[in-house]
């Protein structure tokens, strides 16, 4: 997977998770524009926390893309 394919797909997921779970884990939590995966982590411990099982397998998402970033 290219750079920007991934960078485009970390963004998607991060704009998913402030879709879907944004009322459940994610209230305290300001969406950026540009996410990076440091912004994505915080995103997805988050999820892992304050999250239901959706919410978590969505968070396992988010950190495998961030670990194919690096």
């Amino acid at each position: 997977m290219s750079d920007s394919t991934l960078t485009h797909y970390l963004g998607t997921l991060y704009r998913r998770a402030f879709s879907e779970f944004g009322g459940m884990a994610l209230w305290n939590i300001k969406a950026q524009a540009s996410p990076t995966p440091e912004h994505a982590l915080v995103v997805a411990r988050a999820l892992r926390q304050g999250g239901d099982l959706q919410a978590r397998r969505l968070a396992e998402e988010i950190e495998a893309a961030c670990r194919a970033a690096h």
